[in-house]
C-alpha cells in the first residue's frame, strides 16, 4: 500500500518504534506544509492510506472528492475538527481513530508556560544571549490565584501543579467541572465573569466543541487584571477571532502564553503575537513528546495493519460503506 503522511513537521515519525508496523509499505512523508487544494491533491492523489496527524491538514469535502484511490484516513488521535466526517462517509472513505487521550503532556506544558512567563524565563534568557543583564521584575506564583476554565483531565493536572506551587485554585466550567472542583477542595467561581476578574493566571482547558467555539470573547478578556496572564494550550478557536490580540493591545490581560493558533503552522514568524514582548509563544508543543507520540501513532498504525489483514477497524464513521470492502466496528 502507498501510505502518505502529509504533515510530519518534526521529521520524526520514522524514528518512532511504532513505525515498524508500517515500514514495509511505500511510506511517503512530507515535513514542509503545503497550502491550496491543488497542492494537497498532488501529494495525496495516489495514496491508499493517509495518516492525518491531528488537525494539521483540513480534509474538506472538496479535497476528499479528488482522492478516488483513498481507502482509509488513519487519524492520529481520537478526532479532528477539520475533517469533514460526513463527506468522508458519503464518499465511502473510512476514518479510523485512536482511543487514548493522555492529559499529561499538555498539562506539563501549561505549567511550564506559567512558570516561564510569570518569571520572565524566556525573555531574560534571550536577553542574556545578546549580552544584556536582567532588567525586568517578574511575578511570584505562590499566593496568586490560578484560574482553571474547564476542570477536565488536563485542567485537573494543571490545578494540582498550581496547588503544588502554592497557588490558590479557582475553577469554573460545566457542572462536572464544578463538582470536581468542590470535591478537590478548590474554590468555585460563581460565574465566568468572576473567574476572569479574579485570576492572576488563567488557563483555558476547555475542549473545543461547536458550543465552546468562541466561548472567550472581548468582554471576558476586558475583565482581567492588567498584571494577569492568560494561557492557552487547548485550541485557538476557543477564543473569538482577534480577541486576544486586541485585548493585549488594550492591556487586559497584560500577558499571554500561547501554544495554539487558528492557522497552523506559523511560518517565517508571521504572526502578530510574535512581535509582542509580553507574549510567550510556542509551536503547538502541548502533545509533542516521545511517549505521547509513541502512544498515539501506534494506535494509528495498528489500524493500518488491521486494514492490511482485512480485520475490523475502529472507525469514527462506522456507518460508512467503504469503497473497498473492509470489516468495521465503532469505538465504544
Amino acid at each position: 500500500m502507498k501510505i502518505v503522511i502529509p504533515d510530519d513537521y518534526q521529521d520524526m515519525v520514522h524514528k518512532l518504534s511504532a513505525f515498524s508496523l508500517i515500514s514495509h509499505h511505500d511510506v511517503v512523508r512530507y515535513r514542509e506544509p503545503t497550502h491550496g487544494l491543488d497542492a494537497l491533491v498532488a501529494r495525496l492523489a495516489d495514496a491508499d492510506v493517509v495518516v492525518a496527524i491531528r488537525e494539521r491538514v483540513a480534509f474538506s469535502r472538496a479535497l476528499l472528492e479528488r482522492l478516488p484511490k483513498l481507502k482509509l484516513i488513519a487519524l492520529v488521535g481520537r478526532s479532528s475538527h477539520v475533517l469533514d466526517l460526513a463527506a468522508a462517509t458519503e464518499l465511502g472513505i473510512p476514518v479510523s481513530t485512536g482511543v487514548s487521550n493522555s492529559p499529561v503532556a499538555p498539562a506539563e506544558l501549561t505549567l511550564a508556560l506559567i512558570v516561564a512567563s510569570r518569571r520572565n524565563v524566556a525573555l531574560e534568557a534571550e536577553r542574556m544571549k545578546h549580552g544584556d543583564w536582567p532588567c525586568t521584575l517578574s511575578y511570584r506564583l505562590r499566593g496568586s490565584t490560578l484560574g482553571i476554565f474547564g476542570l477536565g483531565a488536563i485542567g485537573a493536572l494543571v490545578a494540582e501543579g498550581g496547588k503544588g506551587l502554592g497557588m490558590k485554585v479557582l475553577a469554573f466550567g460545566r457542572k462536572s467541572s464544578l463538582e470536581k472542583a468542590a470535591a478537590a477542595g478548590y474554590e468555585v467561581a460563581k460565574d465566568k465573569a468572576e473567574l476572569f476578574e479574579r485570576s492572576d493566571v488563567l488557563s483555558l482547558s476547555v475542549r473545543l466543541r461547536p458550543e465552546t467555539r468562541g466561548i472567550v470573547g472581548p468582554e471576558d478578556l476586558a475583565r482581567m487584571k492588567p498584571t494577569a496572564l492568560l494561557v492557552n494550550v487547548a485550541r485557538a478557536e476557543l477564543m473569538a477571532p482577534g480577541a486576544l490580540l486586541d485585548a493585549l493591545k488594550k492591556g487586559r490581560p497584560g500577558y499571554a502564553a500561547v501554544d495554539v493558533y487558528e492557522q497552523e503552522p506559523i511560518i517565517n514568524g508571521e504572526h502578530p503575537l510574535l512581535t509582542m514582548p509580553n507574549v510567550l509563544c510556542t509551536p503547538h508543543l502541548g502533545w509533542a513528546e516521545w511517549d505521547n507520540f509513541e502512544l498515539y501513532f501506534r494506535e494509528c498504525f495498528e489500524q493500518i495493519v488491521k486494514l492490511e489483514k482485512g480485520e475490523p477497524l475502529r472507525l469514527g464513521n462506522p456507518g460508512v460503506r467503504p469503497r473497498s470492502p473492509i470489516n468495521t466496528y465503532s469505538s465504544p
